[in-house]
């Protein structure tokens, strides 16, 4: 039907007779010639349509409605130079329509303008409710496009280091740990349940054991979690798993899968290897083990310095066990005034939804004179002065903001507050070069976390992370004293801030494994129910092994320089889970039901007030 695509023409096509099809993305009458820029995948190219020439393609030019699909036949020429549009990749040619066949015309109101001229002003659940519509848009087709270059490039990278795409089950068994599954009941097995799967982590575990050795999948996952902008019910990992590769070889060589998907895609070099840095350390100087380190303020402990002073806030701190931490900003003298910083202010309020009271603050004046107020001046010693000075780095114009309380509140709060005011001060620079993208390995989580509100240790990532050896001992009878305070041998991939992927070595003893889900409070009977597959599966030949799955959603919003997950899926759910465009989740028989051997519990709101 077509010779060419709309966006192909160049000035070496000058001459030729050309058949395209596509949308019509707009249309100008000037005075007896009609010009339509025809759209498709491949860009967009102006159509002149002149009556003396071809008066049946005038008259069909003249009625034509925006995104009606035409076929165009006609020969390209070069425009005239007052006419060339440096805007468009074919501005400087056009096709001199001979014929125009419509395919399909526009039989109902167009909900919003598709045209490239258009896209910004329309609001995003019009564009999700009629997605087929913004997929036209040339964004939304940068971005598919840049995905497919993304995955194709990852394909490419494994395959020739000798991985093979395996497809795992989405139909799977449910189990404990992780946010909440997607259920799907079972017609033929009464009363049984299938869960889509969080990961595909136990089954890529049992290809290791059956011998594949490197694996990778573009795998769909499900969880039932809050959403927000970098989250979705249903998305994409880039999984895999390797055999006989020690924790280095792994990160050198998702390394050069990371340096290849940005040198393919972005056309950037990244320097190599990225840096790393223990759980504990960036939790020291950053707050957070997803730290953003394409600026300074870093966090600076000094909970010594003031466990005796007089001010009960930060001695009372200290006393509880907690801690009390600095985050200097270069600069905030003249920046923040201290109405933003006390209750009612926006920087106090980014500190007040982390969970903490407030923020006291130093002022550092000229000559290193400070200036607060309250109990801290009152209790500040000469002495402790100077040193918090010298740790902190502290220089004229340089704002002291505390955090004082319990060591997660305190780094929640001053990690919120450092970002914060990166961006109001404007330290984020854009994504323009490899100084602007930020790699950083995240390595030594600690294996467990204590759940408060369950009153029992969780795994910080999944009950399947080996410990450090050197942590865990070589005494199998001290692996329940060892385990809860031992390191995993685990690493997340951060850029800028946001958390590319994570993975870990694998624990491949059964008898490790079985006092790892004892540790999270499994009794060993449940577990045997839960995981006696794996178990079976470790005790016959299981070789060491580990991997490692990335967000695809958020790599290509990242490299898209888009802020949500959602511009970059073809077709994705809001914030409450729901698809606009087919109103699914939706209602279904109560035959569906009965054939399913499951009733519905649900009553409306309206019906329970």
């Amino acid at each position: 039907m077509r010779s060419h695509g709309c966006g192909d023409l160049r000035q070496d096509a000058t001459g030729q007779d050309v058949q395209l099809c596509g949308w019509v993305d707009r249309r100008r009458d000037h005075g007896g010639v009609i010009f339509i820029d025809l759209r498709d995948r491949s860009g967009t190219v102006q159509i002149t349509v002149d009556p003396d020439l071809s008066p049946e393609a005038f008259a069909v030019a003249e009625h034509l409605r925006n995104e009606t699909v035409l076929q165009v036949s006609g020969k390209v020429r070069a425009r005239p130079a007052a006419s060339i549009n440096e805007r468009l990749a074919t501005g400087t040619v056009e096709v001199l329509a001979a014929a125009i066949t419509v395919l399909n015309s526009v039989k109902a109101n167009l909900p919003f303008p598709v045209s490239l001229h258009d896209e910004e002003n329309t609001r995003e659940e019009l564009r999700l409710r009629y997605r087929y519509l913004d997929l036209r848009r040339e964004r939304m087709n940068r971005n598919l496009r840049l995905r497919h270059s993304t995955i194709r490039a990852a394909r490419n990278y494994l395959e020739a280091a000798d991985f093979i795409e395996v497809e795992t089950p989405v139909l799977t068994r449910s189990t404990p740990e992780g946010a909440r599954d997607y259920l799907v009941p079972s017609r033929v097995c009464g009363g049984e349940w299938f869960a889509l799967p969080q990961s595909p982590q136990l089954f890529k575990q049992l290809l290791m054991v059956g011998g594949l050795e490197r694996y990778y999948q573009v795998a769909r996952c499900f969880r039932d979690e809050d959403l927000r902008a970098d989250r979705q019910p249903e998305f994409t990992q880039l999984d895999m798993e390797m055999s006989f590769l020690d924790q280095e070889q792994i990160l050198a060589l998702n390394e050069g899968l990371i340096a290849t998907i940005w040198k393919e895609v972005k056309g950037i070099e990244l320097p190599l290897p990225f840096p790393r840095l223990s759980w504990h350390e960036a939790m020291e100087r950053y707050g957070t083990d997803r730290p953003d380190t394409r600026y300074g303020m870093e966090l600076v402990t000094v909970s010594d310095l003031v466990a005796g002073m007089g001010f009960k806030v930060f001695s009372g701190a200290v006393a509880a066990g907690g801690s009390v931490k600095v985050l200097p900003v270069p600069g905030g003298n003249d920046a923040l005034s201290n109405v933003r910083i006390k209750p009612g202010g926006d920087v106090f309020s980014e500190a007040q939804k982390a969970g903490a009271g407030g923020l006291a603050f130093i002022r550092v004046r000229e000559n290193g004179e400070i200036d607060t107020i309250g109990a801290i001046k009152d209790n500040l010693s000469e002495a402790t002065k100077a040193e918090l000075l010298a740790r902190t780095g502290a220089v004229p114009g340089t704002l002291l903001l505390f955090g004082a309380g319990d060591t997660a509140t305190v780094n929640k709060a001053l990690d919120r507050v450092r970002q914060f005011l990166a961006r109001e001060l404007g330290l984020v620079k854009p994504e323009r070069d490899n100084a602007s993208w930020n790699f950083l390995w995240v390595v030594d989580f600690p294996m467990f976390e204590f759940n408060k509100d369950e009153n029992r240790l969780e795994a910080l990532h999944h009950p399947f992370c080996a410990p450090n050896t050197d942590d865990l001992g070589n005494d199998p009878a001290a692996w329940a004293t060892t385990l809860p305070t031992a390191r995993a041998q685990a690493y997340d991939l951060v850029l800028n801030g946001l958390e590319l992927g994570g993975g870990s070595l694998r624990i491949h003893d059964s008898a490790l494994q079985r006092q790892v889900l004892q540790t999270i409070g499994l009794p060993l009977e449940e577990a045997n129910r839960q995981f006696g597959f794996l178990m079976e599966a470790l005790d016959l030949g299981a070789p060491p092994h580990g991997g490692i799955a990335f967000g695809l959603d958020r790599l290509v919003m990242l490299l898209a320089g888009e802020e949500s997950i959602r511009d970059t899926i073809a077709f994705p759910k809001t914030q409450q889970a729901r698809c606009l465009m087919t109103q699914a989740p939706a209602d279904v028989s109560a035959k569906q039901l009965e054939e399913l051997h499951v009733a519905s519990t649900w009553v409306e709101e309206e019906a329970r007030g």
